[in-house]
């Protein structure tokens, strides 16, 4: 399926889908909106804590790249898992600014690296940081107990319903430990009844730029 490099409204770029009228992140600001759903609304619950996070949606590498950026002043080790059925090529790759953006050229290195490794096979990243993309389909999860942090950022509800239902929650819901956390920047009822079906606990949150609402789900 083709796909555009486009310039979001925060000067961070991302991948648009012309035949699905679908980006990879929101036009309002793609690096806006992973720091609000992923990181304040997320991964900031975990303070100086070790954390096994599990990425719907490696995409870009974007939510990654900003997790390592975070971990060493939030004192946290972070195990991190990203699924990606469909990996971005390193041509596109190539073209994403989020270093420069971020105002971390200092960090390329990091960025290059997490898109240059193998799949399926765990690196670390840093000290403090193991990596492992998975090449695999979402609906192919089947873990238990393992995960303290979901970030759920598969595309939206409009184009790929499937992803977004009761038994996806399930399969998500058993993979997390008790008191883990999900977050997505997503908030539509049917995804809310979904979630709750699952067993999860759900707030609604004030969400992104350009958007109202986004959700936040608890493993009790």
């Amino acid at each position: 399926m083709k796909r555009q490099i486009i310039y979001t409204a925060d000067g961070s770029t991302t991948l648009h889908i012309p035949e699905w009228e679908e980006s990879y992140h929101s036009k309002h600001g793609a690096i806006q909106e992973a720091y609000h759903v992923f990181i304040h609304s997320g991964l900031s619950l975990f303070e100086r804590k070790s954390v096994a996070v599990l990425e719907m949606g490696f995409g870009t590498g974007l939510n990654a790249f900003i997790t390592w950026l975070e971990h060493e002043k939030r004192g946290q080790s972070i195990d991190y898992v990203g699924l990606e059925a469909y990996p971005v090529a390193q041509e596109e790759v190539a073209q994403m600014n989020y270093p420069s953006a971020l105002n971390v050229v200092q960090h390329q290195s990091i960025f290059d690296t997490m898109h240059q490794l193998p799949w399926n096979q765990p690196t670390a990243i840093s000290v403090h940081f193991t990596l492992t993309k998975r090449q695999q389909f979402f609906q192919d999860l089947n873990e238990n107990d393992r995960y303290d942090l979901v970030y759920f950022d598969a595309f939206g509800f409009r184009v790929q319903p499937e992803l977004w239902d009761n038994a996806m929650f399930q399969k998500l819901y058993a993979a997390m430990r008790k008191g883990g956390v999900l977050v997505t920047y997503a908030c539509r009822t049917s995804i809310k009844k979904a979630m709750l079906e699952a067993g999860f606990t759900v707030e609604k949150l004030p969400g992104a730029p350009g958007k109202r609402e986004m959700l936040r789900a608890f493993k009790n």
